[in-house]
């Protein structure tokens, strides 16, 4: 297979073993993540009709992404997200990189969840469920007023909605589809690898991920209403803290989550490793070391931040951008050297990572403004 370079990429020294529907499900665990659980949420802050047409949005431009990757990586044969960014800018590229997959997982594993299939096709199945047998209002459940008066609206859904909370969206819709790191390492096990066949799998991988969340949030938007908060166990235990199908699917996180804390902390470390120390050779002092630092940053990330929303919204309107947006643009636009900028796909690529520098900014600035001002802020789990 030939890349657009005219030379073959460069994975001579490996040949892939893996099938296109494995490739897929690995793609797909990627992709799934904690962000699951702040879809509802997130519905609740826009209403139906705009939640679909931003995931929609965050989809087809993740689709996009994954095309400006491949194309980057067929031209250089590079199987990795850092040494893309060494490609396109030095060291401090590779640095950059390492610091945002860095900043991404450790983000992501402070929620204490994991990609895991099973796991996560037990709160997907769970919130469809619980639709059906929690009824609206809500007996004991006190999350506006101590008298458990019922709301104006309490069990209206809303189609189209903008409130202090709806700056959090996007960035859990970015941050619920980020799997960019993990691409070029499943192009580079996959069996007969082009980039239509890569591509492909993407496109599947995210389309499924899409039905799955888009389903998640409105039953669970439909479920709780205005009472949809950001974590969204944690609404189902208080409508009923006893309830034996919730302790469920929190024990089975938790186990998965021990089981799995290995695997998580493996790119962390590798990106790291790769910062810190690129020429020294193995040892186990410093791989012991940086593995409990993790740890620790990680539980005090925990016990500092109360509110699972927040990390959503830092991570997904940071790292999330950097890693959909803003560096697959800028390595598509100085690794591709065959088109001129004035072309039609480096324009393209270059309005693509503007738009990740606007996301960016924008989201920021109308977080740290509910921060500043948002004493009240509602469905926070304070």
């Amino acid at each position: 297979h030939k890349s657009d370079g005219g030379k073959p990429p460069q994975f001579t020294d490996f040949e892939g073993k893996t099938s296109f529907g494995m490739s897929v499900f690995n793609l797909s665990n990627a992709i799934m993540g904690s962000g699951i659980l702040g879809l509802s949420y997130a519905m609740s802050n826009t209403g139906i009709i705009l939640f679909l047409i931003l995931l929609t949005c965050i989809a087809v431009m993740s689709s996009y992404s994954v095309h400006l990757l491949l194309r980057s990586a067929g031209v250089v044969g590079i199987r990795a997200y850092e040494q893309l960014g060494k490609r396109a800018f030095g060291h401090p590229g590779k640095i950059l990189a390492a610091l945002v997959i860095t900043m991404h997982n450790i983000g992501g594993k402070s929620e204490f969840w994991v990609s895991s299939d099973l796991i996560f096709n037990l709160p997907f199945f769970f919130v469809i469920y619980k639709k059906f047998n929690i009824p609206c209002p809500f007996d004991g459940f006190t999350n506006h007023t101590a008298e458990n008066i019922s709301i104006d609206g309490e069990c209206e859904a809303k189609y189209f909605t903008i409130n202090q909370q709806t700056a959090y969206t996007v960035p859990i819709l970015a941050f619920a589809f980020v799997c960019h790191p993990e691409v070029l390492p499943i192009y580079t096990e996959l069996r007969n690898p082009t980039k239509r066949r890569m591509q492909a799998i993407a496109n599947v991988s995210i389309l499924g991920m899409f039905v799955m969340y888009l389903l998640t949030a409105i039953f669970g938007y439909l479920t709780f209403y205005l009472n949809t908060e950001a974590e969204l166990l944690h609404t189902y235990s208080k409508v009923d803290p006893l309830d034996t199908l919730i302790l469920c699917v929190r024990v089975a996180v938790l186990v998965a989550v021990t089981l799995t804390v290995p695997v998580v902390l493996f790119p962390i470390r590798r990106a790291l490793l790769q910062l810190l120390f690129p020429d020294k050779p193995f040892h186990w002092v410093r791989h012991i070391s940086i593995a409990l630092c993790l740890l620790f940053v990680v539980n005090l990330l925990v016990i500092c931040v109360p509110n699972i929303r927040d990390i959503f919204g830092i991570i997904g309107a940071t790292s999330a951008p950097s890693l959909i947006f803003i560096l697959p643009g800028l390595f598509y636009i100085r690794i591709v050297s065959s088109e001129p900028m004035n072309s039609r796909p480096k324009i393209q690529a270059a309005c693509f990572t503007a738009l990740g520098f606007i996301f960016m900014s924008m989201s920021m600035t109308f977080i740290t403004l509910d921060w500043v001002y948002g004493e009240n802020r509602s469905g926070g789990g304070h």
